[in-house]
């Protein structure tokens, strides 16, 4: 095994070992690095595009669930357990449904449907420059957009939280909103 494998490799099993501790950042980092391979396995398997992908966001539910159970020292690599999940819950669906194996010859016509490296670039520099805007706002308005656009939560449910009148989390919300498009802007 070449350096290079060895290291993203050793990346990979350090990212599970994070997710076992309930790090969202190093899910999203797994995903990006492992969900092209995983869902060609999948799509493989089960030849249907929407089939494919309602099994790949299983596997990462299993993967955010199970983490904590992969072992490095038992010989497998990461991305192998990783397919291992992927396969056998496409194969657990297919057993399930009433669709066909694909043959492995029709295996080539599976298009990587993943973006491109400078899609990527552009994404992480993205990114970047939010936190970067986000960590100049004061705790409290961060705290409440990321908990309202990361999270999911309403401005009611923002409001009781951070126990502030509804209106007055609108008016922190929406202050943090046009800081943040200036500091992206500029």
């Amino acid at each position: 095994m070449d350096e290079a494998t060895a290291i993203a490799r050793a990346e990979l099993s350090a990212c599970l070992a994070r997710i076992a501790s309930a790090d969202h950042a190093a899910l999203e980092y797994l995903y990006k690095r492992t969900s092209a391979k995983l869902f060609g396995i999948c799509k493989r398997i089960l030849s249907d595009t929407a089939a494919a992908e309602d099994v790949l966001q299983e596997v990462f539910l299993i993967v955010w669930n199970r983490a904590g159970q992969f072992d490095p020292t038992r010989g497998v690599s990461a991305i192998t357990w990783l397919a291992t999940i992927a396969r056998n819950r496409a194969v657990d669906r297919l057993r399930a449904g009433s669709q066909g194996i694909v043959s492995i010859d029709e295996a080539e016509q599976v298009v990587d449907t993943s973006p491109l490296a400078d899609h990527y670039l552009e994404t992480a520099e993205r990114d970047e420059r939010l936190n970067a805007c986000l960590s100049k706002l004061d705790e409290r308005t961060a705290t409440a957009i990321k908990q309202a656009f990361f999270g999911g939560l309403t401005y009611q449910k923002l409001a009781i939280r951070a126990n502030i009148p509804l209106a007055t989390m609108k008016s922190l919300v929406r202050r943090g909103l046009l800081q943040l498009k200036i500091c992206l802007e500029s």
